[in-house]
């Protein structure tokens, strides 16, 4: 798809940086509108489909937040939150809610075209919408369930980002650190304790995994 078919909400409270974003995407050949809190996001959703939101956490009445959590409940649409630098728990919270990715203020427009450009083409690449195979397991990303054994199995919103990412890139080495920019998850107790989990839901064999495999000093790999 062409850029200029890609139609970005943006939703700030702030006219200065609510016209520069809108005048920056705009050159670069997308359809953009604008909404400066909450409500006014929803009465252009309720009309409009848009392709990638980018949303302001700390804004007037319902923050973005709560509404990353409404909207996420309705449609599938990525979202991109706009935080204050420093904030990672905030972030992570963001990212628990469902927001496919956050970039910290101040930022450079042109990092936030990247992020973009990022969430658009790993779009392309996977189909939410359709069921992936992993050996004997079903992934199906849009009901966040991966079936196995004739079991259901439930993923939560940070497992579903990296198994979008990884089966894009089958074969490809994932370090802690890239898994961590993905996830949001940041120790890297934690991300191993996710893999472990993610392995519970796809093996039939988790301890002794064929598909989501260690490649030991380097980091994780997803075999299909």
């Amino acid at each position: 798809m062409e850029n200029n078919k890609f139609h970005i909400l943006i939703v700030d409270d702030d006219n200065r940086i609510r016209d520069l974003l809108k005048d920056y995407l705009s050159e670069n050949n997308y359809i953009v509108s604008t909404a400066e809190n909450a409500n006014q996001a929803k009465e252009r959703l309720e009309f409009l489909k848009f392709d990638i939101i980018i949303l302001d956490v700390m804004m007037p009445g319902q923050n973005g937040y709560e509404l990353t959590k409404e909207l996420k409940k309705k449609i599938k649409v990525p979202i991109i939150l706009l935080t204050a630098k420093g904030e990672v728990e905030n972030r992570i919270k963001g990212l628990e809610l469902g927001a496919d990715d956050y970039i910290g203020k101040p930022f450079e427009p042109k990092e936030l075209l990247l992020r973009i450009k990022n969430i658009i083409n790993k779009s392309n690449k996977i189909d939410l919408k359709s069921t992936h195979n992993v050996g004997s397991a079903i992934i199906d990303l849009n009901k966040m369930i991966v079936k196995l054994d004739n079991k259901n199995k439930k993923i939560n919103n940070t497992e579903k980002k990296v198994l979008i990412e990884m089966l894009a890139n089958p074969g490809t080495t994932y370090t802690r650190d890239e898994i961590g920019k993905i996830s949001g998850i940041s120790q890297e107790r934690s991300i191993d304790v996710m893999i472990t989990r993610l392995r519970q839901k796809l093996e039939i064999d988790p301890k002794n995994p064929k598909y989501l495999q260690t490649i030991r000093g380097s980091g994780y790999v997803l075999w299909i």
